[in-house]
């Protein structure tokens, strides 16, 4: 019986003494689900961010389109070509967690990134309790 408690005291130290898993890494470019354009996710500061890099279907004002539905006005001029959508994501256990702007609505979500396999990252964006779950796909 006392080999067994052991046994048993070995495997639990084992166990607690593992790392835990930890987020895997989500830079480079994505592809967005509706597939109108690829965000590239890289470093700024002590977090990552997201920004619009390419446009693969022309928004309705053109390449050129700004945020024009931003709840700010001081912010609709800004053009969303080059604009942050994915801030301050910070790794906590095997996500990443921070904000994602939607320019089509002009509202900014809490969000949680997660590597599903090596080419698709789930993107979640939350209200409260209710959260959207978008899938993008690594860009080539």
């Amino acid at each position: 019986m006392n080999r067994l408690v052991a046994r048993a005291a070995a495997a639990a130290a084992l166990l607690a003494a593992s790392p835990a898993s930890a987020a895997e890494p989500i830079t480079g470019r994505w592809v967005t689900q509706d597939g109108d354009g690829i965000v590239e996710v890289a470093p700024c500061g002590p977090a990552l961010c997201g920004t619009i890099v390419r446009f693969l279907v022309a928004p309705p004002g053109g390449t050129d389109q700004r945020d024009v539905n931003n709840p700010d006005p001081r912010l609709r001029g800004r053009r969303l070509l080059g604009m942050p959508v994915l801030t301050g994501f910070v790794a906590d256990a095997n996500v990443w967690r921070g904000r994602i702007y939607d320019p089509k609505t002009g509202r900014s979500y809490r969000s949680v990134l997660r590597r599903r396999d090596a080419r698709t990252l789930e993107v979640k964006g939350c209200i409260g309790p209710i959260c959207q779950t978008q899938l993008w796909r690594q860009a080539r």
